[in-house]
């Protein structure tokens, strides 16, 4: 029974399911950014997208914990609460603590160490986790879960 016969209103097939000047595109594309990007490393070419630095402006050393629901609690290094989370309001907090969990579980490292949370002058607020070396600009996911952070730096 031949592909009509089983299917009759079924359009036929093309030969090809990606076209050849698609692949050769595509192929070409691949391979000048492979060029530019060698080109750039092996020149030491500075680097432009980066966010501006600036003076750190407050810094504090937080204890993380979280749960998969993102509900989140964060302690200062003394153990005194600074937030208790409920899923809904530590969503994005949970995420990054996954994250340091995953990191601190390549490295080997304890999965309960402190973090910092470092304001710059310029406005923005990033997190460092001293124990991989892992850090993270908080403006890079959008103002609302930088300014989560930001909450826990004031308080």
């Amino acid at each position: 029974m031949s592909h009509s016969q089983t299917h009759p209103h079924a359009p036929p097939r093309d030969k090809e399911l990606i076209p050849r000047a698609m692949a050769r595109a595509m192929l070409a594309l691949v391979l000048t950014t492979l060029v530019l990007v060698t080109a750039a490393r092996l020149t030491d070419r500075p680097l432009i997208a980066t966010p501006p630095e600036g003076e750190v402006r407050l810094s504090r050393e937080i204890l993380l914990s979280g749960d998969m629901a993102g509900a989140a609690t964060i302690r200062d290094l003394d153990g005194r609460m600074i937030a208790d989370l409920t899923p809904q309001e530590g969503g994005f907090i949970s995420g990054v603590w996954r994250v340091i969990q995953r990191e601190r579980t390549k490295h080997r490292v304890a999965l309960d160490g402190p973090v910092a949370l470092v304001a710059y002058d310029t406005g923005r607020i990033s997190i460092h986790d001293p124990s991989t070396g892992w850090s993270a600009d908080l403006m890079g996911f959008g103002a609302d879960n930088a300014n989560a952070f930001a909450r826990l730096l004031a308080k």
